[in-house]
């Protein structure tokens, strides 16, 4: 499948689940340790509009990646943020082209397909963040969750998920039987167990 189709289906879904979130949920804590809801899908918004820049050459800019008040509507505000991206990775000749992703390397440039990739990951990882946060179920089929592996397990597990603020925590033993997705959690050091409640 087309890795901006399987974007779209993760992205899309984050948009879904955040529609369900009332004004009393943007402070639950999250997997992301130290973000509460709000803060996580600030980072989310901002990163929407940093791969958006990506896409049109303008990645390397730190400032279009950093986290986006999200004001009075936070689902509304973030839902154009998604779109955003979404829209950004449908120009015309986009997987020609190399993206910039400075939070990964300030020298390297990546293929659209694989920088689309790496959001794709996000969105499948983070989608399931504000699942569990709110309580309820993530919707994504095998095929996504497969697809989502094969990026996961293409991630380093090196002394880079050591220092403070990691994009990932060092990775986690698998249950016998694990899922795609709990495999996808597990790699990326998200326990597939956490809950909001239990972290109150």
């Amino acid at each position: 499948m087309d890795i901006r189709k399987l974007d779209r289906t993760a992205v899309l879904e984050t948009v879904r689940l955040l529609q369900q979130a009332d004004p009393t949920d943007w402070d639950l804590p999250t997997p992301c340790a130290g973000w509460t809801l709000r803060q996580l899908v600030a980072h989310m918004a901002g990163q929407h509009h940093g791969f958006a820049a990506a896409a049109s050459g303008g990645g390397d800019d730190l400032a279009v990646w950093q986290p986006i008040a999200l004001g009075d509507d936070p689902s509304a505000t973030y839902r154009a943020a998604a779109w955003t991206a979404i829209d950004a990775f449908t120009q015309q000749g986009v997987l020609t082209r190399e993206f910039l992703l400075p939070e990964i390397s300030t020298t390297r440039r990546f293929p659209a397909s694989v920088a689309i990739g790496f959001h794709f990951l996000d969105y499948v990882v983070h989608g399931w963040d504000v699942a569990r946060t709110l309580g309820v179920p993530l919707d994504l089929d095998e095929q996504v969750a497969e697809a989502a592996l094969a990026f996961a397990l293409r991630v380093p597990d090196d002394e880079r998920r050591l220092v403070p603020d990691p994009l990932f925590r060092p990775a986690l033993p698998a249950a016998a039987g694990a899922s795609s997705l709990d495999l996808v959690l597990t790699s990326l050091g998200r326990s597939p167990d956490w809950s909001a409640a239990a972290a109150l």
